[in-house]
């Protein structure tokens, strides 16, 4: 999302060498976080922020089959996924989805055009999955993340997944090597208690963060996936 440039054309067949587990498992943890956020938590409004090219089970798709009147924007600031998602994602007649072209670090731009879908006055999920690794620590993403908790009111929840910087620490180091290799822009993998900092002020659902296949997985098989991903579900009080 971040400063990504144009998605190249063969960005669906990545090289033989690169563990796709890890975007498998994104989306995976997509749908289970949703339905938990839908059918436990009870939210119906969705920022979903680094949105990507669209795959199966999408935020409103999940959303919208289990509650019609769900309300969806989904932003991101490449042109290539933008097209697609326009192209692509489309919401049933009770709720409402919606694109934005922003860049995360622009969170007041981001807040306001959002507000012209969801109703800032009630709970919103606000959903980082796999893009705060795209923003560097002089950006400041601990801040970004504050002023867009401020921006929503209590009752609301932050959901992010990240690249583990110490779970197998050689994996990683070889896996952020090949993708600097493919893509223009510096990854910033994080330790768990990195991306636990993230959600300071807000409340943690269980189980904690945990590698994204723990978080409350479907089966033993979900679970056992090796991605090394964190990940973590928090409300605001």
């Amino acid at each position: 999302m971040t400063g990504s440039g144009p998605v190249p054309a063969d960005r669906e067949s990545p090289p033989p060498d690169i563990d796709i587990s890890v975007a498998h498992v994104a989306r995976v943890y997509d749908y289970w976080l949703v339905r938990y956020l839908v059918g436990q938590a009870g939210v119906r409004q969705f920022l979903d922020i680094g949105t990507g090219i669209p795959a199966a089970d999408n935020t409103h798709e999940v959303a919208q089959a289990m509650a019609r009147e769900c309300q969806v924007v989904y932003v991101d600031n490449d042109p290539i996924v933008l097209s697609h998602a326009r192209a692509l994602l489309t919401s049933g007649a009770k709720g409402a989805t919606a694109y934005l072209d922003e860049d995360l670090r622009n969170v007041g731009e981001l807040i306001r055009s959002a507000a012209g879908t969801l109703d800032l006055t009630e709970p919103v999920a606000v959903m980082l999955i796999g893009i705060l690794q795209c923003i560097p620590d002089e950006d400041d993403p601990a801040g970004v993340i504050k002023q867009l908790m401020d921006a929503v009111p209590s009752g609301s929840y932050l959901a992010i997944s990240h690249p583990a910087s110490d779970i197998d620490v050689v994996g990683i180091q070889n896996l952020a090597y090949q993708l600097h290799e493919l893509m223009p822009m510096e990854l910033k993998f994080r330790s768990r208690a990195e991306v636990a900092a993230f959600f300071d002020g807000l409340e943690l659902v269980e189980p904690g963060v945990v590698r994204v296949p723990e978080w409350r997985p479907g089966s033993d098989a979900d679970a056992a996936n090796p991605a090394t991903v964190w990940g973590g579900v928090a409300r605001k009080n």
